[in-house]
């Protein structure tokens, strides 16, 4: 038995000392960890048809870009939200639009295959609101296609039930330029003058009910009369009227453009904002303009395979949770791995602007760090927590000052109920997913488990006590919150696993007993999802209630956290947890160091869209197999930290 136990230890030794010499190999000379993120067909399909709007054609980057949504188009013809996944309507709208841009050939196999499943599935006039705008800037559905957005809303006060503060700041930055482009309604140069008339089922100016109410709710019912009302009256706002508006929608883009990185630093609001300011007129050496392109020409990657064009960037994410895991299998602030990436991190957080989120806290110091290089108007609380557990973690001391400012303003971020949005306060205006235009379901930021529990987390781990009111009603939301089945749900991550390891984690570092009733529940729940393999696999389809059970073939990163959430139960000592250590150690790894993992197991939107962090196969496994040695060589077998 000695012998197994310490074969067993030399292995786990060996791996974590492998994948960690690996990543001191990727972490760039400033100090910082960024790995590539990747989303769906969409994106790449949107830089092409960008390209062909504005008539600036690359034809070896829409090559490449064309040769990956090849290359992730599925079995049953079209493409989906996440690797495997299910066939989405208006990914593959797009994809066939992209490729047909490109120059497919419509009668080959790939094209025909994808056009029989789009026309099974109901046709192009299926497909969700932002693909029928970009369609119809295309000139391919008439604007009735899309629900009307007055570019008015930009001067609604306040206290109107709607307005851009009301949506979340990833809603919000793509929306207020749409705005201008819903107002002046352009038309896509489109120098082939390629169409895809072919993917409807009913031609479009044939189609009689472009707008449906997306939640079947009497709500839905008014703004669908509402939207009616809203088209009569339109054509009869005055001139001056839309013209003011468009100028403040003008003028809120500008101010946040944010350089290279781009409005918001992610790609949909950068497409926007080039476009609105191309039907503003604005001449092609603007520098707005340029930097704008310029913003959207960063996101593509040659990726760890084939090109394609990411969502955004997430350096500041990767590193904070790349220090915790280095930190984890023994790096010190003594070591280059650590000092560097939180002299890097220090630097990156915002002490200046104040973002979107004064319209609630107008009174509160900024602090947060955002997800990306720079994006300094929408920091958001689940960075924050995690790099100032980072700092905490490196030298507390050192770091003294930006670990408060980040904690004051983590406390400041609170939403009444007790928990925590990512980027916004109080986000849950509700009725706004009745609406029309929210047929994506993504509109708003309200509280979620996991954001919640990072804060808690961190509040709890730099020493705040739990009868501290921010930290007894952030406890109070997470226990509220809990599914009926035990686990928590994972709103940024895949998913009741994702939700449970973060809770897990902040219920143990805030102090509570882990044998209460409520937690064991969720240990229980762990414990029965296991796969006969040892790890844990969940699928993207559980967003769906009546797929929540859909399980899937074990990844490397969701079994880490199935194990990590075990240990801060309590649980080092369970078999469940030999047996995910064992599948993680075992586990095939890339020759860079990183798992092998295909699966996506984080999330944009849930049901609309999904992420696969190429980094989450370094961090998490790594972060796991150290956790797991640690506490084997302790007396204790409590963990100390928040993550």
């Amino acid at each position: 038995m000695n012998v197994d136990v310490t074969a067993c230890t030399v292995a786990i030794d060996r791996v974590i000392a492998e994948a960690a010499g690996a990543m001191k190999k990727r972490q760039r000379p400033d100090g910082h960890w960024v790995f590539d993120l990747e989303a769906d067909a969409t994106i790449p399909a949107e830089y092409i048809m960008l390209n062909h709007y504005l008539d600036e054609r690359e034809p070896k980057v829409e090559a490449d870009l064309a040769d990956y949504i090849r290359s992730i188009q599925e079995d049953h013809g079209g493409w989906p939200l996440f690797h495997r996944g299910a066939f989405d309507i208006s990914a593959s709208v797009k994809a066939y639009y992209a490729l047909k841009l490109v120059g497919d050939d419509i009668d080959a196999p790939h094209m025909r295959r994808a056009r029989e499943a789009i026309l099974s599935h109901g046709g192009a006039e299926t497909a969700n609101v932002f693909t029928r705008f970009a369609l119809a800037l295309f000139g391919e559905v008439p604007w009735r296609a899309v629900p009307v957005m007055p570019v008015e809303i930009m001067l609604a006060p306040r206290w109107f039930p709607i307005t851009i503060y009301h949506i979340s700041y990833w809603s919000r930055t793509v929306v207020v330029p749409l705005l201008i482009l819903a107002a002046l309604k352009p038309l896509a140069k489109n120098p082939l003058r390629v169409r895809v008339q072919e993917l409807f089922v009913t031609p479009p100016l044939k189609v009689k009910r472009w707008l449906h109410n997306p939640t079947g709710h009497w709500i839905g019912t008014f703004f669908m009369v509402l939207d009616k009302v809203l088209r009569w009256v339109e054509p009869h706002v005055p001139k001056s009227l839309r013209q003011r508006a468009i100028n403040k929608a003008l003028a809120f883009f500008t101010e946040r453009l944010n350089g290279e990185d781009g409005l918001g630093a992610i790609f949909p609001a950068m497409a926007n904002s080039v476009m609105a300011m191309e039907v503003l007129n604005f001449p092609k050496d603007h520098p707005n303009l340029v930097i704008a392109k310029k913003s959207i020409k960063n996101l593509l990657t040659p990726g760890e395979g084939k090109t394609f064009c990411q969502p955004c960037v997430s350096p500041v994410w990767d590193t904070g949770l790349m220090a915790l895991a280095m930190m984890e299998a023994g790096e010190t602030i003594q070591n280059q791995s650590i000092s560097g990436s939180c002299a890097w991190l220090k630097d990156k957080q915002v002490l200046d602007v104040k973002g979107d989120w004064i319209e609630k806290r107008p009174n509160l110091r900024p602090g947060g760090w955002a997800f990306q290089y720079n994006n300094a108007y929408y920091p958001d609380v689940d960075d924050t927590a995690v790099v100032g557990m980072a700092l905490h973690r490196a030298d507390a001391g050192a770091y003294k000052e930006p670990i408060a400012r980040a904690a004051e303003w983590i406390e400041g971020m609170q939403s009444t109920n007790g928990g925590w949005g990512a980027f916004d306060i109080d986000n849950n205006a509700h009725y706004l997913n009745h609406i029309p235009f929210a047929d994506h379901g993504a509109l708003l930021d309200p509280p979620t488990a996991d954001v919640s529990a990072r804060c808690v987390s961190f509040l709890a781990e730099i020493g705040t006590d739990k009868n501290h009111p921010v930290l007894a009603r952030g406890i109070a939301y997470l226990k509220k919150d809990q599914e009926a089945d035990g686990s928590w749900f994972g709103r940024w991550g895949t998913n009741y696993i994702y939700g449970t390891w973060s809770v897990l984690n902040a219920l143990n570092i805030a102090g509570e007993d882990m044998r209460q009733p409520y937690i064991r529940k969720a240990v229980d729940w762990l414990i029965a999802r296991q796969n006969a393999d040892g790890g844990w696999g969940e699928d993207g389809a559980t967003y769906w209630k009546e797929q929540r059970a859909v399980w899937k073939e074990s990844t490397p990163s969701q079994t880490a956290w199935a194990v990590l959430g075990l240990m801060a139960a309590g649980e080092v000592e369970h078999p469940a947890v030999k047996r995910g250590v064992d599948f993680i150690a075992a586990a095939p790894r890339e020759a860079d160091g990183r798992w092998k993992e295909p699966w996506y197991t984080a999330v944009g939107f849930p049901r609309v869209f999904y992420l696969r962090y190429h980094g989450y196969a370094a961090i998490f496994p790594l972060w796991a197999l150290a956790r797991y040695r640690n506490l084997k060589a302790s007396n204790t077998k409590a963990v100390r930290y928040g993550m």
